[in-house]
């Protein structure tokens, strides 16, 4: 570990257990934030320490607490990724091919690192190991930056990666303020006969014809992979832009990094006077397994995706006229780690913007088989009062979804909770991932345990929570 001394010629990071109360006690620390981390069964914060002062404050605050690492940080050339094993069900890990073993993927790493280094290293000089930090759940690597943003086609079947973000931000968490609206709404959270009726029109054809479109079983769109870097990505968020247009929204397709499919972000305006604004969200891209460029992603995300879609059909359907902002956003680069919802979340903030609440939908659609039809709500990260509104409202509009907490962590709403914006997420099980098709080439939605029904109940959810926010009326028939 580099010592206090070493602080005033190299840059340190500081890996810590999550705790805000200590952390905003820290200026030094609470402006140099990279982000929250799933470390094993806890949650890490990671910063950058840019003075000796700030390291002393961190190793007389934090390093005596476990797990914590001090660690050194990598020159201006490599990027950092943050890889962590995904709470998956034992029977996955028991019953399906995993692809190549994390070991081999950074051993791999490591000769790649060796190789581009050793021509300008002196002959008593050593190649710096690409890994900073590892525990058998977790591992923190600098790698160039080429790699980055391709790490995640390596990596075996349950390990995700995350890219950690370039610069450091403040440090922020989700205010009294801006969750009041929301408490008030819960607070006072009845039935509905509007919002039924509005939310029960939503249509399942619909929805098993936007999907069979998405992964290309339809034999008509003609995609192969909605993986970010692929052509089938920009047809899908063409062909999503389009089609949220048709339902009244304005859409614009927006790149947030070289090389990445965009975000697609659709906006009904509000019909009252209104700075406050609603997200409802899903993902686009996929993931396939691994050495195929197959990546249906029929339940990871097309799932949230046609949830998405289905509820901007229903708002054209009924004529629903919003009294407060809603953008529907289905966002790309979040199987690299929230890239897309990362861009748009700072974007958010650095505009000041009022967003009342965020929900993603990721992965809605897969029942175990003897399971009941369920809700899954964040253990970890998410804004409590959200997660609440929305488990309540599950109970007066979809109460046949068995709701309860999912170890399963984190989608893009990960990105809007880091800028301090209250959000949550809905996932399809109370408990870890058993899909048994997970970042695998055989998720499509004609498949044993894609339950279409399930995936409707979650998107009256959904849309009901902002309906319920939002206000809305019905507009007159012409």
């Amino acid at each position: 570990m580099p010592t206090i001394q070493a602080a005033a010629g190299l840059g340190l990071l500081l890996l810590a257990p999550l705790n805000s109360t200590l952390f905003l006690e820290a200026p030094c620390l609470s402006q140099n934030f990279l982000g929250h981390y799933r470390n094993g069964e806890t949650t890490s914060s990671l910063f950058r320490l840019e003075t000796p002062d700030c390291v002393q404050v961190a190793s007389n605050s934090y390093l005596s607490q476990e797990p914590n690492a001090l660690l050194a940080a990598p020159s201006s050339e490599k990027r950092l990724v943050w890889i962590e094993h995904e709470s998956v069900d034992p029977s996955l890990l028991r019953s399906t091919h995993q692809g190549p073993l994390l070991d081999d993927v950074l051993d791999a790493l490591s000769a790649r690192n060796r190789d581009e280094t050793q021509q300008t290293l002196s002959t008593t000089e050593s190649p710096a190991s690409p890994i900073l930090y590892r525990t058998d759940t977790s591992v923190l690597v600098a790698l160039p930056s080429e790699e980055v943003f391709t790490i995640d086609t390596r990596l075996p079947r349950f390990w995700k990666s995350t890219i950690v973000p370039e610069s450091p931000s403040a440090y922020r968490v989700v205010s009294d303020d801006s969750v009041e609206r929301v408490r008030r709404v819960l607070s006072e959270l009845k039935f509905s006969p509007a919002v039924a009726s509005v939310v029960n029109n939503i249509s399942i054809p619909h929805i098993q014809n936007d999907i069979r479109f998405l992964t290309g079983e339809d034999g008509q769109s003609g995609i192969v992979s909605r993986h970010s870097f692929s052509p089938g990505a920009r047809t899908a968020a063409n062909w999503i832009k389009n089609r949220i247009e048709e339902t009244g929204a304005k859409c614009r397709l927006e790149n947030f990094r070289l090389g990445f499919a965009p975000n697609v972000i659709c906006r009904y305006a509000s019909i009252v006077d209104s700075n406050d604004t609603i997200i409802l969200s899903g993902h686009y891209d996929s993931r396939g397994s691994f050495g195929s460029v197959r990546a249906p992603g029929g339940n990871d995300d097309g799932s949230g995706t046609t949830g998405i879609l289905s509820i901007a059909r229903t708002i054209a359907r009924k004529r629903i006229r919003f009294h407060t902002n809603l953008e529907l956003v289905t966002f790309a680069g979040e199987e690299q780690g929230l890239v897309g919802s990362d861009a748009y979340a700072r974007q958010l903030r650095a505009q000041d913007a009022s967003i009342v609440l965020m929900i993603q939908a990721d992965m809605t659609a897969y029942r175990a088989p003897d399971e009941p039809l369920q809700l899954g709500l964040p253990e970890r990260i998410g804004t409590p009062e959200v997660t609440a509104l929305v488990g309540n409202i599950s109970a007066l509009y979809s109460p046949e979804l068995t709701v309860g907490y999912s170890s399963a962590c984190c989608s893009d709403h990960q990105s809007f909770i880091t800028q301090g914006f209250p959000a949550s997420q809905v996932f399809e099980r109370a408990g870890p991932i058993a899909d048994p098709m997970y970042h695998n080439s055989g998720d499509l939605s004609e498949r044993v345990g894609y339950d279409v029904n399930q995936l409707y109940a979650i998107a009256k959810v959904q849309f009901a929570t902002a309906l319920h926010v939002a206000g809305f009326e019905i507009a007159d028939s012409e």
